[in-house]
């Protein structure tokens, strides 16, 4: 035992700065490891747990006043109900901030869905406007109980009572509204009813809402919404920034196996003689294993170690998402279980890839074996000879042909330093995307920077006359928004009527044309999913009792309401319906205005009739992703450095022989040097060349495919600049080369007696 600790050592000293290297690099893997399992369990578990305390509905359905909805209850499946309940669709205002809200009209809390009450107290009838707020609605409008709201264009206000989480969709502005509870006899002028259903099965949903809208009738029916929706919305960028950090932490985890696996079997090559001495004055072969085993099992660990007791002690420290995620999870019943099975199984996984490059250590006979008289790399091939004949530096030459005659250990570097690096290109690819979604909103599907919507006050064409008044606007598109049934009747989806004929709104198209002629629409993925189609079908579709048929004639990248939205002109609506009139309005501004700024102006410009919002931009809660593909990068890069260091310790051992041939025939130690640097720079730039080709498709394949999974679709990835990548290459070849530079000297200037001696 004395003697394998002393050989540890020893390799431990000659080796330090990989060591530190594969512990930082096993650190970071499993702290990207760790994280995402920490924006796993942020994204899933609060909502979970918020629907189960509540008894949350399984489906909320909007009706009109007029239906019967009390034969819901009695439908198979249907395990209880809540309400129905009068509702009215109003606007509030508090501190200058101004939201779309729906005022359900309920005297009890209900016993299906639930409100959690955070702060204050629930609806008191002594205070006939008091409301109680959605967790979310309050933070937007900064409201805390006792505070006062104010309905713009009316004298009423409400009251503050209480705040509550709950299980249905959040407020966000433009597109779903927010949600107040109030008495019944809040509400002054209802406009139609909600009822929810909590299911025996779950995955009865759809044929749940099918029955649901064949009792009431789909006239009856206005909106439905599921718990599969609520979920996916309370999960939000967390699930995504999860699989992003889970997607790059196994790729590095792999990546650094690789390296491990890369630097022992090189470490081999360059100690034949040793172990045999070992194994000639006793060692077993499984000693032997067990020295290399042991050892970069302890480098595993405590990197492993480091990781787990940082994200712990100080994870929920970190600013924005990321520490709000790693504080909730570590309250999460699962917390115990994956902050010990991330860094086992990392360990385990770096243990595995030892034991299979230790083996080979165990197998090395007693009696070392002579090398082979020929050089590894071969005779000068026909085209080095022709280099050397034109006069080319034999350096460059030489070191070339290393690289290419190296038989399978040079291409299985190449392959290993291949990996990291494709990681990072991949990594690169993502952080170009996201910038693309700020740079250039318009081409993913975010044309328009401001919606306005007003109150009824000023008429229509007063109002479009207003906004375009602005000389910071560019154009103004009017639209509208409604709630239709798709065919089988198990889902609504938005039916968007944006710009007129004469000014089509600006679709950001990623498949077909334009709608421009009558009946033609486009529609998102995650529309063309849920109805099974494609770009050229015709589809059709329910709003109130009346059908719209229309043809799919593009697909358009839409990052709202998971795109399941078709979008024609409101030219095209107005056939079906001739009474439909603007809801809204969008607004697209002139290059470098603040939109902001402009808000601010239109609100005041419509003395409180006007509710103005920027557009949601999706890349807003992706903000935490540029650090997490920072750190990536960068523990990808030590991955890429221990890799480098093992081919420089290969090459220059391997090339031990051929230094007595090059000194033979009047070679100058630099140009010997020059060689062994020639050959890793043309490594690193083939690895470079490689990663280059094969990140590239594989970047928009993965980010496209997420696209498409979210319902935005593909078409939204981007690569990075040719700039970028030519700085990535030259940095990853100038490392290579410096790196190189010292080892390769040392080598080239041993004494002749070393070098005869090392060849032996």
């Amino acid at each position: 035992m004395r003697a394998t600790l002393r050989w540890a050592h020893s390799d431990l000293r000659t080796h330090r700065g990989e060591a530190l290297f594969l512990v930082l690099a096993t650190a970071g893997i499993v702290a990207s490891l760790l994280l995402a399992a920490a924006l796993f369990g942020y994204a899933t578990n609060p909502w979970q747990r918020t629907f189960a305390e509540t008894r949350g509905a399984h489906v909320w359905i909007h009706t009109a006043s007029s239906a019967d909805t009390g034969r819901l209850a009695r439908l198979d499946g249907v395990a209880a109900v809540a309400g129905p309940y009068r509702t009215e669709s109003v606007t509030v205002a508090s501190r200058g901030t101004r939201a779309s809200v729906e005022l359900r009209g309920t005297a009890q809390p209900p016993s299906v869905g639930r409100p959690l009450l955070t702060a204050g107290h629930w609806l008191d009838p002594a205070e006939p406007d008091g409301v109680v707020l959605e967790s979310g609605l309050a933070r937007a409008l900064l409201a805390e109980p006792g505070d006062t709201l104010t309905l713009p264009g009316t004298p009423r206000t409400l009251t503050v009572e209480g705040i509550a989480d709950s299980a249905e969709p959040s407020y966000s502005p433009g597109e779903q509204p927010g949600l107040v509870w109030a008495l019944p006899a809040a509400l002054r002028t209802p406009g139609g009813q909600v009822i929810g259903l909590r299911l025996d099965d779950p995955a009865d949903t759809d044929y749940a809402v099918q029955r649901a809208v064949t009792v009431l009738g789909a006239g009856a029916v206005g909106e439905v919404s599921t718990w599969q929706q609520a979920r996916a919305a309370a999960q939000g960028d967390n699930r995504l920034l999860g699989q992003v950090l889970g997607l790059f932490g196994l790729g590095a985890l792999i990546a650094a196996g690789l390296a491990v696996h890369g630097a022992i079997a090189t470490r081999i090559r360059g100690h034949l003689r040793d172990l045999s001495v070992l194994k000639a004055i006793g060692f077993t072969p499984g000693q032997v294993v067990r020295i290399f085993l042991l050892q970069h099992l302890a480098y595993a660990l405590l990197g492993a170690l480091a990781a787990a007791a940082l994200t712990q002690t100080l994870g929920r420290r970190i600013p924005g998402r990321l520490g709000d995620a790693v504080g909730v999870w570590q309250g999460l019943p699962g917390h115990a279980m994956a902050l010990l099975a991330v860094p086992v199984s990392a360990v385990l996984f770096i243990g595995l890839t030892t034991g299979l490059a230790a083996w080979r250590a165990g197998r090395v006979p007693p009696v070392p074996v002579p090398r082979p008289a020929t050089a590894a790399g071969g005779r000068l091939t026909g085209p080095a000879r022709r280099a050397l004949g034109m006069r080319l530096p034999a350096a460059l030459v030489l070191g070339c042909h290393k690289v290419l005659t190296g038989r399978g250990r040079s291409l299985t570097s190449v392959a290993r330093l291949t990996l990291p690096l494709l990681l990072i290109v991949v990594a690169l690819s993502a952080w170009t995307t996201l910038d693309r979604f700020h740079t250039d909103p318009a081409r993913v599907g975010l044309p328009t920077s401001l919606t306005v919507r007003a109150d009824g006050a000023p008429a229509p064409a007063d109002l479009r006359s207003l906004l375009a008044g602005d000389s910071r606007v560019a154009a103004v598109y009017p639209g509208v928004e409604l709630a239709a049934l798709v065919p089988g009747q198990t889902a609504t989806i938005a039916l968007r009527g944006l710009g007129t004929d004469a000014r089509p709104y600006p679709c950001a198209l990623a498949e077909g044309r334009a709608a421009h002629g009558p009946d033609e629409a486009v529609a998102g993925q995650g529309l063309l999913d849920l109805l099974h189609a494609r770009v050229g079908d015709w589809v059709r579709m329910t709003v109130g009792d009346r059908p719209q048929i229309l043809h799919i004639v593009g697909r358009s990248i839409e990052p709202q309401n998971a795109g399941r939205v078709v979008t024609a002109s409101l030219d095209t609506l107005r056939e079906n319906d001739p009474q439909l009139a603007p809801a809204f309005y969008e607004l697209r501004l002139r290059p470098g205005a603040d939109p902001h700024r402009v808000a601010a102006a239109l609100t005041t410009a419509g003395r409180g009739h006007l509710d103005v919002h920027t557009v949601t931009n999706p890349a807003d809660g992706l903000s935490p992703l540029r650090a997490v593909v920072a750190g990536l990068i960068a523990v990808l890069a030590l991955i890429g450095l221990v890799e480098l260091l093992t081919a420089i310790g290969g090459s220059v051992r391997e090339g031990e022989r051929d230094v007595l041939a090059f000194k033979a025939i009047g070679m100058s130690p630099r140009q010997i040097t020059a060689i062994t640097v020639t050959a890793t720079s043309a490594a690193a730039l083939a690895a470079t060349l490689t990663a280059t080709a094969l990140g590239l498709p594989l970047a928009h394949r993965l980010i496209d495919a997420q696209g498409a999974s979210n319902g935005i679709g593909a078409g939204i990835a981007r690569s990075p600049s040719p700039g970028l990548l030519l700085a990535l290459g030259t940095a990853t070849v100038l490392g290579a080369a410096g790196l190189a530079t010292i080892p390769a000297a040392r080598a080239a200037r041993k004494r002749l007696a070393d070098t005869l001696s090392a060849a032996a």
